[in-house]
C-alpha cells in the first residue's frame, strides 16, 4: 500500500476526530432525537466532521489513488458544507454521518494504520 509518512500522520489523525465523534455520542447520548435538540452537541460533532474533511483534503494524490474505496471527495465535500453553509447544514445528514459513515472510516483508518 502506498502511504508516505504526511499520508500515515493524516490518516492518524482523521482516525483521532473518529474517535472524537465516537466519544461525544456517547457522552451526549446515541439518539438522533438528542442531537437534533442539542446545539451543542451538533455543533462538537460537526467540529470534528469539519476537520475530518480538512485533513481529507491534505492527502497526496498518489494516496487518495490508491485507497480510492473512501469517497475522499464526498468527505471534502461535507467539509465545505459544514464551514460555508452551516446555518443551512442538514442535522439528519450530520447524524447519518455520524451513524452510517464515521464507523466505516474509522475501520478503514485502523486497518490502513496497520499495514
Amino acid at each position: 500500500m502506498n502511504k508516505s509518512n504526511k499520508d500515515f500522520n493524516i490518516i492518524s489523525r482523521i482516525l483521532e476526530y473518529c474517535v472524537e465523534i465516537e466519544d461525544t455520542v456517547n457522552l451526549f447520548g446515541d439518539t438522533f432525537e438528542r442531537f437534533k435538540s442539542d446545539k451543542i452537541f451538533q455543533n462538537a460533532a460537526t467540529m470534528c466532521i469539519l476537520q475530518i474533511g480538512e485533513l481529507a483534503g491534505r492527502l497526496t494524490k498518489e494516496f487518495i489513488a490508491v485507497n480510492s474505496e473512501i469517497p475522499w471527495r464526498s468527505i471534502k465535500a461535507m467539509r465545505n458544507i459544514a464551514a460555508h453553509a452551516y446555518g443551512s447544514i442538514s442535522i439528519p445528514d450530520v447524524w447519518d454521518t455520524i451513524k452510517n459513515d464515521i464507523p466505516v472510516l474509522k475501520a478503514y483508518c485502523v486497518k490502513i494504520l496497520r499495514n
